[in-house]
């Protein structure tokens, strides 16, 4: 605000037009109201600087409480953009104008979506149009930090952009204009701007024969096949197919390259030919070319980064030392004639270990054989113990009970041949074997 002043803004002139065009009690736009706005921007000293504060003003007032008065203000800043001139465009592309309307769509005041998308919309295609003068530097400084910050723009939608219409003059044709606005305002087109020339220059180019056109057109027609053919193969590459593929053929890579660098060259000659041909309906083709070579771009950025990245199952294959899939190792195949496991390069080191086993196991039996006839009869009770586990089993198939074994037991020379050993004081006395064939095997 303080840029341009105080006092009331509808004061003026042009703020009396933009306070009645952007009544809220309006059924739609009042487009004679938003072409006389822009006579007198151009034909007055005071009118730009006048008209910004009015907006301005109009935008504070009805963010976040009308946003029918809103959708006009912009309707009508956007008219004074395209047909006015620099004086105009350098205080409505200035940093200060555009970061308010940034402020206007933020979340303190709750904007719908067309609000949003309206405000965006005006500083991508001013930023684009403008992009060249640097009397507009603000807009396209705003405008890159917005997609720094990841701010998603919408698409050029050309057909729902507010149409230029041109009513009868406030001002007769015939009246003379002063020679210094002459001069230095030029009327630019949105999407149109043309740099500072001569009449006839500009009138060269206004009027475009039919050969002229038709040699576009098919330059034009040849830039939209390759679009098309490098859709496809990007289509192609990223389908599910390919996708599970480790590497694609190295001669389609070559040739997908190849287009992305002819439609590289060729958006530079669309992007020239935007900001100086002044033919509406080529300049429009001419957008949409443009913003679907962006697409396309875009696409083959994300084929190229997600080509090159390495799959989280290598990453992980690395971290922990295997291989990442079945096919980096090799298959584990069975020759003919051969059995699941194959011993036959062992089979004399086994035999040999086997017979070495058997040779031990004799010379341990012959050592426990003279062990236990050297031990004699002091051992039975050990063999009783090797041999408790199957003594319940053994008694009970038999028909044996508890008492019948108690008779056999004479003296308690079982209990105390068990006390005996615990107790060394005792007088020692050994379960015969006898005695304990008699316990396991009863008659």
């Amino acid at each position: 605000m303080s840029l341009f002043g105080v006092g009331n803004p509808f004061s003026t002139p042009v703020g009396q037009k933009i306070e009645s065009a952007t009544d809220g009690s309006l059924p739609s736009e009042n487009w004679t109201l938003n072409m006389e706005i822009c006579d007198i921007i151009n034909d007055t000293e005071d009118g730009p600087k006048d008209a910004i504060k009015a907006i301005k003003r109009r935008l504070n007032q009805a963010a976040g409480k009308n946003y029918t008065i809103v959708m006009y203000t912009l309707t009508v800043l956007e008219t004074c953009v395209k047909n006015c001139g620099k004086r105009f465009h350098a205080l409505a592309c200035s940093r200060e104008f555009v970061q308010d309307l940034v402020k206007l769509i933020g979340p303190k005041n709750e904007p719908p979506t067309a609000v949003q998308e309206k405000v965006l919309s005006l500083i991508q295609t001013w930023a684009d149009t403008f992009r060249h003068q640097p009397h507009t530097q603000g807009v396209v400084q705003v405008y890159q930090e917005l997609k720094v910050k990841g701010i998603q723009f919408p698409m050029t939608d050309l057909d729902a952009m507010a149409p230029i219409i041109t009513p009868e003059r406030s001002v007769p044709e015939t009246e003379q204009i002063p020679a210094s606005l002459t001069t230095c305002e030029q009327p630019a087109s949105l999407g149109t701007h043309l740099p500072p020339q001569t009449s006839q220059s500009v009138a060269q180019l206004n009027q475009l024969n039919e050969q002229q056109l038709a040699k576009l057109q098919s330059e034009l027609d040849v830039v939209q096949g390759n679009m098309r053919v490098l859709s496809e193969m990007l289509a192609y590459f990223t389908s599910p197919d390919q996708s599970s593929k480790q590497q694609p053929d190295p001669a389609d890579l070559e040739l997908l390259n190849e287009l992305y660098s002819t439609c590289k060259a060729m958006q530079e000659r669309v992007v020239d030919l935007i900001g100086k041909l002044a033919h509406d309906e080529m300049t429009a083709e001419l957008l949409r070319i443009n913003d679907e070579l962006n697409n396309l771009f875009l696409r083959y950025s994300r084929y190229t980064k997600n080509k090159t990245q390495m799959p989280a199952s290598t990453i992980l294959a690395q971290a922990i030392g295997h291989p990442p899939n079945a096919e980096s190792t090799p298959p584990l195949t069975k020759r003919e004639g051969e059995s699941l496991i194959d011993l036959s390069d062992d089979v004399q080191d086994l035999t040999k270990e086997i017979s070495e086993l058997g040779a031990a196991e004799d010379v341990d039996k012959n050592k426990v054989d003279q062990k236990k006839k050297k031990e004699g009869d002091n051992d039975e009770f050990d063999m009783f113990a090797q041999s408790r586990n199957a003594t319940y089993e053994t008694t009970k198939n038999s028909g044996s009970k508890y008492e019948d074994n108690l008779e056999q037991v004479r003296g308690g020379s079982l209990s105390t041949a068990i006390l005996n050993r615990n107790n060394p004081k005792l007088p020692q006395q050994t379960a015969t074997s006898a005695s304990v064939r008699n316990i396991l095997f009863p008659p």
